[in-house]
């Protein structure tokens, strides 16, 4: 992982991220913690399906090898 990637995800740590999975799940929440295989921890985690409702989860932890893309969600 290179170090610009660290740098973002360490900036974003307490702000709302959009992560995409492969398989197509999408979740939001806000980033607790990360470590150096990608592996990140969400509070407040939201499954958003096809159908728009999302699906609350609170907190959990996505395997790094499962993540296809990270974005901040931007402030509104």
């Amino acid at each position: 992982m290179s170090e610009t990637t660290l740098t973002i995800l360490a900036s974003s740590i307490g702000n709302q991220i959009f992560v995409r999975l492969k398989g197509g799940k999408e979740f939001r929440g806000r980033l607790k913690s990360y470590d150096q295989h990608l592996n990140i921890v969400l509070e407040d985690a939201e499954e958003l399906r096809q159908n728009g409702e999302p699906k609350k989860h609170g907190l959990i932890l996505i395997r790094g090898d499962s993540i296809v893309l990270i974005s901040p969600v931007p402030k509104s």
